[in-house]
């Protein structure tokens, strides 16, 4: 999944972003609204996690902003404020959720987690197609009962895989979930993780789940194609 940080705090930036690129997270940062805002309208985010005292435009304006421009990603209020008044004016100008400054990290990745449930219209905490299962909770994988080792990124392109099933999944649409906008679109890093999980989760059985489309990128499916 892909997220966009709008925060001035290079500190708060840096912390957050080296965790949630641990947790497999795309993450593009801005240091102030405006920036945060052109971002935003232009590139197609999972989350969007905002700060309201930020420089050039606070994050209220900034929210406000999104919504009028019909950006429907989910965005979360990050701030020092810990005030009920605050809390609803971030809420009435368009932001999905709010968390006070000190926070812990995983209650963070809880918020990311249930906003990208609520906004994709998945409620549980699995997912199961043709006899692959996801815990997106423990970011375990098993097929027929069998436990698959992932790594953070194999677990999150599976996860955009079945998320998207019997659908055409290009180079870019993998690339703008999964990678920050620094990705080189001329790397074959796309290639290499998409083999990476085929031996991982079609090698060892009868029926492959993962197929390329020649000319097109990759599908999801149990059909052949």
């Amino acid at each position: 999944m892909r997220v966009l940080l709008i925060e001035d705090d290079k500190k708060i930036v840096s912390a957050l972003t080296k965790g949630l690129k641990g947790e497999s997270y795309a993450v593009d940062s801005a240091y102030d609204g405006l920036k945060g805002e052109e971002l935003a309208k232009v590139n197609d985010y999972d989350v969007i996690i905002l700060d309201i005292m930020l420089p050039r435009q606070d994050g209220w304006r900034t929210c406000e902003n999104l919504r009028r421009a019909k950006v429907t990603a989910p965005i979360l209020m990050l701030t020092a404020l810990d005030d009920v008044d605050d809390k609803i004016k971030g809420l009435d100008t368009g932001a999905d959720d709010y968390l006070a400054k000190p926070f812990h990290f995983g209650e963070l990745l809880a918020r990311i987690r249930s906003l990208t449930r609520r906004h994709s219209e998945v409620k549980t905490t699995s997912v199961e197609l043709y006899g692959l299962k996801l815990d997106l909770n423990t970011h375990r994988a098993f097929r027929n009962g069998k436990d698959i080792s992932l790594t953070s990124k194999e677990f999150a392109l599976l996860e955009l895989f079945m998320m998207n099933p019997d659908k055409i999944l290009s180079r870019s649409d993998i690339s703008e979930h999964l990678w920050d906008m620094n990705f080189d679109p001329k790397s074959n890093v796309i290639e290499s993780f998409v083999k990476y999980l085929r031996q991982k989760i079609d090698k060892e059985f009868d029926k492959p789940l993962i197929h390329t489309v020649r000319g097109a990128g990759y599908i999801f499916s149990e059909n052949k194609h």
